[in-house]
């Protein structure tokens, strides 16, 4: 069940979001809206301009315009490492680990955020991210070259999780990795929405991503093509398929 806090401003507002590399134009004029505890997915083929949409976000594309609220607050003008300090978390696709560090030295690099989860506090405590992923905790002194795929991927996601950031922005967590780690990051979705979490995630797994959303959104060339609540499910599955072959 989706947790909604009581605060009626919107975890993420974006109206009309316009957004380039260099010449090359890959959002036009995107609305979207994401309440406080919501898991939100964003769904389309590659290519569809998902990925920009987490990176624009983020300001970590070459111009963009528009609106993109966080909190309330307005960031479209701001750097990347404002845009941060206002409690977001973006795990990319590339996971970035850092090779020569072993897993607990990873965990240990993120500062911070101020004022991070608008007064939440900290973020998840060593032994609060060894309880969800007690993967990592076994291999919390395994260089970040010897954690397979899966154990990358998670520890990318504990990373955010050390910043205090509440707003999670998650890229692909599942692809490339085997059925019995995507079923560990599903049941991590599952806890971040009962701690009231709120997250963004793209993901070309539609059967991953199904049954842990309360709403998607459908991307297609650099806009929204269709959005709908997971109640409407069942009902949207042929246009679904038409627009993601799912």
């Amino acid at each position: 069940m989706m947790i909604v806090s009581s605060d009626p401003v919107p975890a993420l507002e974006i109206s009309n979001l316009e957004a380039w590399y260099g010449e090359s134009h890959v959002l036009h004029g995107v609305d979207m809206l994401v309440q406080p505890g919501e898991v939100v997915t964003l769904l389309g083929r590659n290519g569809a301009g998902r990925t920009s949409m987490l990176r624009a976000i983020m300001g970590l594309v070459g111009r963009r315009t528009g609106s993109v609220k966080v909190g309330g607050v307005e960031t479209v003008e701001m750097p990347t490492h404002r845009i941060a300090h206002c409690g977001i978390g973006y795990c990319p696709e590339e996971r970035g680990i850092f090779a020569s560090l072993s897993c607990e030295e990873n965990l240990l690099l993120p500062p911070v955020l101020k004022g991070a989860g608008q007064g939440t506090g900290a973020g998840m405590s060593l032994d609060e991210i060894y309880a969800m992923f007690p993967n990592l905790a076994e291999r919390r002194h395994s260089p970040g070259t010897r954690l397979s795929g899966g154990e990358q991927q998670m520890l990318a996601v504990a990373r955010i999780l050390r910043t205090g950031a509440r707003l999670l922005l998650l890229d692909e967590i599942s692809e490339g990795l085997a059925p019995v780690i995507v079923q560990a990051l599903a049941r991590m979705i599952v806890t971040l929405r009962q701690k009231g979490y709120t997250i963004v995630m793209v993901e070309q797994n539609f059967h991953f991503a199904a049954p842990l959303a309360d709403r998607f959104y459908v991307m297609e060339h650099g806009r929204i093509a269709l959005q709908f609540v997971s109640a409407q499910l069942e009902q949207k599955m042929p246009l679904l398929h038409e627009l993601l072959n799912v």
